[in-house]
């Protein structure tokens, strides 16, 4: 039943040395390849024209970087290259690989949990973005820095969405709030005060699937949100929205949706090793700049890390 796990334990035992440097590049294959394999050809080129400049504008947008920072990046590129006097495409490279690190760098504010005990963290997303995954993956990752978890079942509806939380808890050695039916706000207004009454550091709260269409259901995460604050009147103190990055520009949408419901702090992109779309986070930093706090590039548990835009640039370009 839960093969998955079984298919994360097995990609968790790979080589441990494996870095994350190097687990990042190989994530960031697909997307790598959708952008140098053109690329290779245009900066092997004798000289920066004005062909040269627009099929870069071309290999920007299928690698889903999107118009607004496709035609940014080209402005700030062009007048790089009569200000500098840049004229080779080994140049422009170089100058592109600054820029896209420039865009993204307002995106990388890493999550600090140790403000307020328990930091309540609450997740939403669409089905299928990878929601309790990743809760599972993060309270690794907690744990690892030494805090203590626990999880809130706020996903009512699906019964395997339960089961799978409880697995997760099950191999982190986390506690988990469940109920099996009923109203998913209170679920998470007990385990809060569970949380309290234990002292432990972080309430993860993993809330059902929706898409932003489904008004009804925006407004019920919405309440779970308005009794987060009546548990803790200082929380949630971060709301993080799942995406996956297959979806591509649709992440945009999706981002401005739950924002207007439950007012997101933070993103985590998930299967970034299945896509070629890697150039969605510029999408994200032109139209709707929400610090991006984890990046997923496989099925390991290590395979979910903070976001850091140097590192991620230099894998994405393979440098």
């Amino acid at each position: 039943m839960f093969g998955f796990l079984r298919k994360k334990d097995e990609a968790a035992s790979e080589p441990a040395a494996r870095s994350w440097t190097q687990r990042l590049k190989a994530g960031l294959a697909k997307t790598r390849s959708a952008l140098n394999a053109p690329l290779g050809e245009l900066f092997s080129r004798a000289k920066i024209d004005d062909e040269l400049l627009e099929e870069l504008e071309s290999t920007l947008l299928m690698a889903d970087c999107g118009v607004d920072a496709t035609t940014w990046l080209l402005d700030e590129l062009k007048a790089q290259v009569k200000r500098d006097k840049l004229e080779t495409p080994v140049q422009l490279r170089a100058a592109l690989v600054a820029l896209l690190e420039k865009l993204l760098a307002p995106l990388e504010q890493p999550l600090d949990v140790s403000t307020h005990k328990p930091f309540v963290i609450m997740i939403a997303g669409v089905n299928g973005a990878g929601k309790t995954t990743s809760i599972g993956k993060l309270a690794h990752h907690f744990h690892d820095d030494g805090r203590k978890v626990l999880f809130a079942a706020g996903d009512t509806f699906r019964a395997a969405a339960r089961e799978q939380l409880a697995e997760w808890g099950r191999r982190n050695d986390v506690t988990v709030i469940a109920q099996e039916s009923g109203d998913p706000a209170a679920v998470v207004f007990d385990a809060i005060n569970a949380a309290r009454a234990r002292g432990l550091d972080v309430v993860l709260a993993d809330t059902a699937g929706r898409l932003p269409t489904q008004l009804h259901l925006m407004e019920e995460i919405a309440k779970i949100r308005r009794v987060i604050q009546k548990a803790d009147p200082t929380g949630p103190h971060e709301v993080l929205l799942v995406l996956d990055a297959n979806i591509g520009q649709n992440a945009i949408a999706q981002v401005k949706a739950f924002d207007k419901s439950i007012n997101v702090t933070g993103l985590i992109v998930t299967k970034l090793d299945g896509t070629a779309k890697g150039g969605v986070l510029a999408a994200i930093a032109r139209q709707c700049p929400k610090p991006v706090r984890y990046i997923g590039v496989g099925e390991g548990i290590e395979d979910l890390q903070p976001f850091r835009v140097k590192e991620f640039v230099a894998a994405l370009f393979g440098v």
